[in-house]
């Protein structure tokens, strides 16, 4: 197959990573509340994970896939253009449960469309080569968001300079949309065979993460390939303790840190950071992951998971509240540089969490169900989005000091039910999913 349409697919991605930061933001100047915040990011994960499992179903039972690729960039495209007319803070919210809805649903789709009509020795890397695209045009998008302010801002207000942005962004994804469907081939291959999934489950659950992963604490499209073959009657009598004591760990941090990200732009927006500061905050944050991912793999396949996981959940544990204090302190550009430093920080410890995560599970699962395992592993991500989103948002009616150590408490204690394993229950597995 051609890859002439992972471009234009790859630039309606800069629309979505550019809507992920820019919705809150708009809701911000709204005016809306830290426990809006946390029912915005609380509403996108809850939607995105059943859109990506019911969209990929019906994916691969639909004679051509086309249709559902463009109409979700078209559909993102109106969603963008409509949300700047919209000034109820409600609709706003349920508007970007819509976007992250289609946005999550074609996830699984477009990697359909990759491993179509390809010999399975090739899957590895045409999925690398999509996650690649996509990752480019999630950091264009908040690239865009970040020098915005610099081009368009000094010639109209702040309100005004949003919904430029707004109608940019949605320009991407209609531009998208109508290169994809020019680009875009029909394949006749449907990936439908047990062994077929299952397969395309180990590689991305095994794969590195992308630019997003830093901020976007759930993956739909491992989450639909993960769980598509899951049988809940054969895993409860593959539940180790250990296994059982790590997920529960899992559970803690990431709701954690969606606590952690929901009432973020609000608190960046009160210390006096304009709108493509923020962006390029967040930028810092993904690249922090994006490096670490790497030398991450590296480490964990010589020293102690248990510690590695540990020490990254510690030091991020304690990062999250001294990113609230950072944001009080001193002049704009002190504070500036210490939140960049901490957010930073934040975002190579995720790079750390999640390889070494996958790691662990991967040595706890038994071999006979170790690619469902993984998929509840990708889908805890989801749960703990919606939790910790809600959580985060009304800790920061609070204080900001008082949600971030709510949720920097949470990733410590689940750094404490990590150590609480032991060395020889992660020597008992020692062949990777990769190989299976």
């Amino acid at each position: 197959m051609t890859d002439r349409w992972l471009y234009p697919w790859g630039f309606g991605s800069v629309a979505f990573g550019g809507a992920s930061l820019l919705v809150p933001l708009y809701a911000v100047q709204l005016g809306a509340s830290a426990f809006q915040l946390g029912l915005l990011a609380s509403a996108a994960a809850v939607a995105g994970a059943p859109g990506a499992i019911a969209f990929g179903r019906l994916a691969d039972r639909v004679p051509s896939r086309r249709p559902l690729v463009i109409g979700t960039l078209a559909t993102v495209g109106a969603c963008l253009a409509v949300i700047p007319f919209v000034s109820d803070i409600t609709a706003v919210i349920v508007a970007n449960a819509v976007l992250w809805l289609v946005i999550a649903a074609v996830a699984p789709v477009v990697t359909m469309v990759v491993v179509d009509a390809t010999p399975e020795s090739d899957w590895a890397e045409r999925i690398g080569r999509l996650n690649k695209f996509q990752g480019y045009g999630w950091a264009g998008g908040l690239l865009v968001g970040t020098v915005w302010p610099l081009v368009v801002g000094q010639f109209v207000g702040a309100g005004t300079a949003t919904r430029a942005l707004f109608w940019a962004f949605a320009a991407c994804a209609a531009l998208s949309a109508a290169g994809t469907a020019w680009t875009l081939p029909s394949p006749d291959g449907h990936v439908t065979s047990p062994r077929r999934v299952r397969r395309i489950g180990r590689i991305l659950t095994t794969s590195p993460r992308s630019i997003r992963s830093a901020t976007v604490v759930f993956s739909p499209n491992r989450i639909y390939w993960s769980t598509r073959a899951l049988r809940p009657g054969r895993l409860r009598k593959r539940f180790s303790p250990a296994l059982a004591t790590y997920l529960v760990a899992v559970c803690l941090f990431l709701s954690g840190s969606a606590a952690f990200w929901a009432p973020l732009p609000l608190v960046l927006t009160d210390a006096e950071f304009g709108s493509g500061i923020v962006f390029a905050l967040y930028l810092l944050a993904s690249l922090g992951s994006a490096v670490v991912y790497e030398p991450a793999g590296r480490l964990a396949s010589r020293y102690d998971l248990r510690r590695l996981q540990a020490g990254s959940l510690v030091v991020r544990g304690i990062s999250l509240p001294i990113v609230a204090l950072a944001a009080g302190i001193g002049a704009v550009s002190l504070r500036l540089g210490l939140v960049g430093f901490g957010l930073a920080v934040v975002g190579a410890t995720w790079g750390v969490m999640a390889v070494v995560g996958t790691a662990i599970v991967t040595r706890l699962a038994s071999p006979a169900v170790r690619g469902e395992i993984l998929g509840i592993h990708a889908a805890l991500g989801a749960v703990a989005g919606g939790v910790g989103g809600i959580l985060g948002g009304w800790a920061a009616t609070i204080g900001y000091l008082a949600a971030f150590a709510i949720a920097g408490a949470l990733v410590l204690l689940g750094a404490s039910l990590v150590l609480t394993l032991r060395v020889g229950e992660l020597l008992t597995q020692n062949t990777p999913a990769a190989a299976e």
